[in-house]
């Protein structure tokens, strides 16, 4: 029976900054830390990915905020037609 086990973030980038550095093997890294190398290796692929976007993010930040404004902004006038449509069709109450 396979046992699942949980690791916190902190923990998973710890290990995979370590692979990523590569001073230690994958292996003497899993012995040391106690998690199967395949994971190590999954661990550290997904840094890899990710990584660039932390940086892309930043700037991303600003578009969001305006997006979101604008939407709530649209949200806003379409519930104002909605009630003027309920009230003109008799509907509000």
């Amino acid at each position: 029976m396979a046992t699942t086990r949980r690791y916190s973030g902190e923990f998973k980038a710890k290990v995979a900054l370590a692979a990523m550095r590569g001073e230690r093997t994958i292996n003497e890294l899993a012995a040391e830390h106690g998690v199967h190398p395949a994971q190590i290796m999954q661990w550290k692929k997904i840094v890899q990915e990710e990584l660039p976007g932390i940086f892309t993010q930043r700037r991303n930040g600003k578009e969001d905020e305006e997006l979101k404004a604008a939407l709530y902004q649209q949200i806003g006038q379409l519930k104002v037609e909605l009630d003027w449509v309920k009230k003109k069709a008799g509907l509000a109450g």
